[in-house]
């Protein structure tokens, strides 16, 4: 079953052409069936390029897929047209009297503030607060994650003496979670972060469950049963190029930078990198929204019950 997306956002059509099954409001409003309602809270500054990334793995599931755009209220971003932020988003305060089945909660490049310093904070929290009433399950990415759990459970985020900026082979902690379903007992996951959360700090935490983790790295996704939601903190979202473009921007401008380890063929930016994580990122989202599917509710006036 299909994706339901606006025929004039952008991901309609670049979805499309990569046989991404997608519908539009009018042909599913026509079917005699409840689309999953998924939100993505998108705090990344390339709008566009985060809507096709998440609109590609959640839209590759049997189930058809209601997805809304959100955005902060009062915060307006630099990178994308503002004729696009109209048409597609809505801010929070808008929609949070509705009920959505799932929420993904992206990153923002802001890792070097503390929390409590970003402009948008205490909305964010309202957020948090609100996926307890509203959602049933919350998937926090990278930033987005830490926040999260840093919110719900105090985990503290720590700075890096070098940024992880690659991909990196991770260990699967717990083959019989329903989100790991099909899962390779190891595999690589592109990173791309300044900070990152201590395991042990995360185990002393009651309700919070490892999934996921490297030796080089770090823990990479915790189920967080209590609160319905999981935090990821690296980025099985990326498309082939998405390192690439970080790392020429940055030498573009002259930040000291690393080459993304393991990534281009024999390390070498000359060279075309190649996609190792494909698979598991569509079968970690697809098996979050069979769990979303096979859990909530048909009334979604029911949903945080």
């Amino acid at each position: 079953m299909p994706i339901t997306l606006p025929e004039s956002l952008p991901a309609y059509d670049i979805l499309s052409s990569e046989g991404v099954m997608v519908m539009s409001p009018g042909r599913a409003a026509m079917q005699d069936i409840r689309p999953l309602r998924i939100g993505l809270l998108n705090l990344m500054p390339k709008k566009i390029q985060t809507e096709n990334q998440f609109a590609r793995l959640i839209g590759a599931t049997p189930l058809q897929i209601d997805f809304q755009l959100i955005r902060m209220t009062e915060h307006q971003t630099r990178n994308t047209a503002a004729e696009h932020m109209a048409e597609f988003y809505r801010p929070f305060q808008e929609v949070k009297h509705e009920k959505f089945d799932g929420l993904i909660i992206t990153g923002a490049p802001i890792e070097h503030l503390p929390f409590e310093q970003v402009t948008y904070w205490d909305e964010l929290r309202e957020v948090f607060d609100w996926t307890q009433t509203n959602v049933h399950s919350t998937f926090g990415v990278c930033w987005g994650g830490m926040a999260m759990i840093h919110h719900f459970h105090g985990v503290a985020k720590h700075a890096l003496d070098a940024k992880a900026f690659g991909c990196f082979r991770h260990r699967n902690l717990n083959p019989t979670s329903p989100y790991l379903r099909g899962f390779s007992d190891d595999f690589v996951i592109p990173v791309s972060r300044w900070t990152e959360m201590n395991e042990g700090e995360i185990c002393a935490k009651p309700g919070l469950k490892t999934l996921l983790g490297s030796d080089e790295v770090g823990p990479c996704l915790v189920e967080d049963a209590p609160h319905r939601a999981l935090y990821i903190f690296n980025h099985f979202e990326y498309d082939n190029d998405t390192l690439k473009q970080e790392y020429d921007r940055d030498v573009a401008a002259g930040t000291p930078i690393n080459v993304p380890c393991n990534y281009y063929p024999g390390d070498d930016p000359s060279k075309q990198p190649l996609n190792r994580w494909r698979s598991h990122a569509h079968l970690l989202y697809g098996n979050w929204i069979n769990e979303i599917y096979q859990t909530t509710y048909y009334d979604m006036e029911k949903i945080g019950s």
